[in-house]
């Protein structure tokens, strides 16, 4: 009878957490878009599962970074990986206070038109492609930050 594999250690838990907030959080903007261009009725649905997605995206961001954090401490590095893991570091970091604020602000805009009973576009015409924009530069944060983890796991095998 077959054994099930031991349970990772919580630093060896990084490469298995950080696929969760890269898919979660490069899907919200569809939701949001879907959200912006349908017809009120149906946008509300949309929005309130971008921001679920965007919660669990950026919760599991924090666990990434912290096992990241305790997976970088298990190697003795050359000079040039040190440089590398350093700038994925720094850019984990920012992303994960990007998408913070990013869905702070989300979260804050769709209570705003459910309390208020009206849809994002009423509030501005303009609100949603404003807030994709933001978006969009966390998503360069995450993205370049998971550049940088593939050069490390690719390029210099940790």
């Amino acid at each position: 009878m077959g054994h099930l594999p031991p349970l990772p250690t919580w630093q060896e838990l990084h490469p298995l957490v950080i696929h969760f907030p890269i898919a979660l959080l490069l899907v919200a903007p569809l939701f949001i878009f879907l959200g912006a261009v349908l017809r009120k009725e149906r946008s509300r649905v949309f929005l309130i599962s971008a921001l679920i997605l965007m919660l669990l995206g950026t919760a599991t961001l924090y666990l990434a970074t912290q096992t990241g954090q305790a997976a970088s401490r298990r190697h003795q590095v050359s000079p040039q990986v040190s440089a590398v893991l350093l700038e994925h570091r720094a850019l984990g970091a920012d992303t994960r206070e990007m998408f913070t604020v990013v869905t702070g602000i989300f979260g804050l805009m769709l209570l705003l038109t459910l309390k208020l009973h009206i849809g994002i576009e009423e509030l501005s015409p303009a609100l949603p492609l404003a807030f994709l924009s933001l978006y969009a530069l966390a998503v360069f944060l995450l993205v370049s930050a998971a550049y940088h983890g593939g050069q490390l796991v690719h390029e210099f095998g940790l």
